[in-house]
């Protein structure tokens, strides 16, 4: 009898977890405070690059506020897929990440309403990797990898049902 090996090149990882927040001027400072509360990180300020006049957008203009979590992921996610019940659609789902958005920080388990923050959502992006990813985004040595090692849509929802019990409709 043959025992099956699990070749741990193939096996799936969480790579980052990235909140974002869109906003200008006013909202935008509620957005840098919301995601400092929830992350204890410093957020970063994103610029816009192009003109769009029906929404007052400039080039240069701060428009977004964005922090990325590396440590405590599946706790973290834990606690953003609880704010969704733990339901995604297949759409919100590409190759190699998925997103979704919580419409009211105070969904978010553990999170109390903040006067000065007000109500606001949020979207989160969940980005999944293989070991051997290094080896394309290095600079020296750099080197190809293949479409085997990316993830898709199936592998990412066969991974999420299995480890943290989420419903895809």
């Amino acid at each position: 009898m043959k025992t099956e090996k699990i070749n741990p090149m193939r096996e799936i990882k969480i790579e980052k977890i990235t909140l974002s927040i869109g906003g200008t001027g006013e909202n935008l400072e509620k957005g840098v405070r919301l995601l400092e509360r929830l992350t204890g990180q410093k957020p970063s300020k994103t610029k816009s690059k192009k003109r769009i006049p029906t929404l007052n957008v400039r080039p240069g203009l701060e428009v977004g506020t964005v922090v990325t979590i590396r440590k405590n992921l599946r706790e973290f996610l834990n606690r953003m897929l609880k704010a969704i019940d733990n339901k995604l659609k297949k759409k919100q789902i590409s190759e190699n990440n998925f997103s979704f958005g919580i419409e009211e920080y105070i969904e978010i388990p553990g999170i109390e309403y903040q006067r000065d923050v007000g109500v606001i959502g949020l979207d989160v992006t969940v980005v999944f990797k293989r070991s051997g990813r290094r080896v394309k985004l290095k600079k020296i040595k750099r080197g190809n990898v293949s479409k085997k090692q990316s993830i898709s849509k199936e592998e990412i929802i066969k991974f999420m049902e299995e480890k943290f019990k989420t419903e895809f409709v």
